[in-house]
């Protein structure tokens, strides 16, 4: 049986209902609640949590998903927050260190986590359109959301041990959002790496 956490990390503020992130993680947790051999958890950081039990769900789980929305070109503060809470009093549960030793403190930074093993998939969604992110002269010169703005997201999951399993963006979710087919797509993408 593979256990699942999913974790919306959208919030409501100002014009943001956060309906969309919502919608993305609760067709993930019907994804593995209708599917034999998964159980699944799951957490929305815009609601009441509890820290140790969020870690204890990251201990429980085999594979997080995190679901995002994007605000100036970064997580929302509230997803932020969850995250600083739970990884830094997760200390010696889900980390040991920062993997660096005194013999030699200047090699292994960020080899001290103790997830190994376990895997995770991350969401996106952007106001920006594809274009600006694959296109030269565009303002992501042609740098893609995983090795741009995301880089230090998967790093941390690195730092903690755990492997990235996919990675799914949806874009320009304001202006001409793609939700039905989007949702299509990710349910597809479930089904092939799982």
């Amino acid at each position: 049986m593979k256990k699942v956490l999913v974790i919306n990390g959208g919030q409501k503020f100002l014009h943001s209902q956060g309906s969309l992130n919502r919608s993305i993680a609760n067709l993930s947790i019907d994804y593995f609640k209708n599917r034999e051999g998964f159980e699944v958890k799951s957490t929305f950081v815009d609601e009441d949590y509890d820290v140790n039990e969020e870690i204890e769900k990251f201990l429980w789980a085999d594979i997080i998903i995190y679901h995002t929305p994007i605000w100036w070109f970064s997580i929302p503060f509230g997803f932020k927050h969850y995250l600083d809470q739970v990884l830094t009093n997760g200390h010696n549960k889900l980390y040991a260190s920062d993997g660096r030793s005194s013999k030699s403190p200047k090699l292994n930074y960020g080899r001290g986590g103790l997830l190994q093993g376990k895997q995770y998939i991350l969401t996106t969604s952007w106001n920006a359109p594809i274009e600006a992110f694959e296109l030269e002269g565009e303002l992501f010169e042609g740098t893609s959301v995983d090795n741009g703005p995301m880089y230090g997201f998967h790093k941390m999951n690195s730092f903690i041990g755990m492997e990235k399993l996919a990675t799914y963006h949806l874009y320009d979710v304001m202006k001409d959002p793609q939700v039905e087919s989007d949702f299509e797509k990710y349910t597809k993408l479930l089904d092939e790496v799982l």
